[in-house]
């Protein structure tokens, strides 16, 4: 007996195989046009021409070879990172990057073999819808046409005709069955040698990242110890001060106008529970007590219930994480809700939670008004520090009119 669960699994496997075929056989024929562009464009270089429309072509590049490390990522679940826009448009800066030089490696690779391959992996799929179309058509060709007669079989009739196509609609759909995954995989693999680095590469592009992130963390760490130093130096040192002249000056009272010392007692009273609270919400703003009591789960929910935007949350079973993580996507998460609030001016919002093997992923939506900055004053900037303090990737998508995406990603291995 057939188990059906099992045959659609098999069928949305080679569906989506499919779809990845058709995705790298549509960029293909991009590039069929861009990479003799990109050639007559190099030799305008020679005349100056070039030099002003060369950088936006390889731009454009970047942008189709980045749309398939994100599809690679998806299609092979393994994480492959966009190599982002150039950091500059000079035509020099473009090519000293090296993961510009991997794309136009790539480039006439992908123009003729992900052409050719993907569009074979999607019509193999397609194979038996055509099959069997001309089996219920067969009525449509004359008697001596070539295609009528199938595996040597005179078709006369629906009898014959399904008799002698059957066969064939067996094959096609062996064919789509293993076909479009085979294919997909081996012109991911060929993708993934062209545009990933080498690991001499990958080795030195994760010292710049990691140069990176320490050099963020110190300063972020140096605007904290700023921050509290400001918080103790004006709020908690200004209150003790203010207790200790209250105090001196009851002192002083005391033998002369007993009366007049309950007054100053009391005002001394209430400057130490000021004082107090100001050093509660200090240490809060360091590690939030919220996070020792309830963990990050509860800790969130918390902040979503009390979000002044209508917030939910979808909160996944996360496991043991590092208590910086924690912190950092504590934050991170706050932070943006905050924003939907005060700056997009949302109507809703959603948090999602889970952790991806050893990776914490969070996922901020907001349906407000988007066209979120870091220069904009929004917190994005802090958020960014605090997530790559600890080695996470902060992503901010915000186009005008939203809606707003945060998305957070911190690795929590043991």
């Amino acid at each position: 007996m057939i188990d059906l669960s099992t045959a659609r699994r098999h069928v949305l496997r080679s569906a989506r195989a499919a779809g990845y075929c058709a995705a790298v056989s549509a960029h293909g024929v991009v590039l069929v046009v861009l990479v003799p562009v990109l050639v007559y464009s190099a030799v305008l270089c020679l005349v100056g021409v070039g030099l002003l429309v060369l950088p936006l072509e390889l731009r454009l590049l970047r942008r189709l070879a980045d749309a398939e490390r994100t599809r690679l990522g998806r299609w092979t679940a393994t994480p492959t990172t966009p190599a982002g826009p150039h950091p500059r448009s000079t035509l020099m800066a473009v090519l000293s990057d090296p993961a510009g030089r991997r794309d136009l490696r790539w480039a006439p690779c992908m123009a003729v073999a992900g052409t050719l391959l993907g569009f074979i992996g999607a019509a193999i799929f397609l194979l038996p819808a055509a099959v069997l179309v001309l089996i219920c058509l067969w009525w449509l060709f004359p008697a001596d046409d070539p295609i009528r007669p199938l595996l040597n079989v005179p078709i006369d009739g629906w009898g014959s005709a399904v008799y002698a196509g059957a066969p064939q609609l067996l094959l096609s759909l062996l064919l789509a069955r293993f076909g479009p995954p085979l294919i997909a995989r081996l012109a991911a693999a060929s993708n993934r040698r062209l545009l990933a680095p080498s690991a001499a590469a990958a080795l030195a592009e994760r010292v710049t990242a990691l140069d990176h992130t320490r050099t963020g963390a110190i300063k972020a760490h140096g605007d904290e110890l700023r921050r509290i130093e400001r918080d103790l130096h004006d709020g908690t040192q200004a209150r003790l001060v203010s207790l200790a002249m209250q105090l001196g000056l009851a002192e002083r009272t005391l033998g002369s106008d007993p009366a007049a010392v309950g007054p100053l007692l009391t005002r001394a009273r209430e400057g130490a529970e000021e004082a107090m609270a100001e050093l509660r919400d200090l240490l809060r703003s360091v590690y939030p007590p919220v996070l020792a009591n309830r963990g990050l789960a509860g800790a969130l929910s918390a902040v979503v219930a009390r979000c002044p935007v209508p917030a939910t949350a979808h909160l996944d079973e996360l496991g043991p994480v590092p208590a910086q993580v924690e912190v950092a996507v504590y934050f991170a998460i706050t932070e943006a809700l905050t924003n939907a609030a005060k700056h997009s001016h949302a109507r809703s919002a959603s948090v999602t939670l889970a952790r991806v093997d050893d990776t914490l992923r969070a996922e901020i939506i907001d349906d407000g008004r988007g066209g979120a900055a870091e220069g904009g004053g929004t917190g994005l900037r802090g958020m960014r520090r605090r997530v790559e303090a600890v080695d996470g990737v902060l992503r901010v998508q915000s186009p005008l009119g939203g809606p707003t995406v945060i998305i957070v990603e911190c690795p929590c291995a043991s």
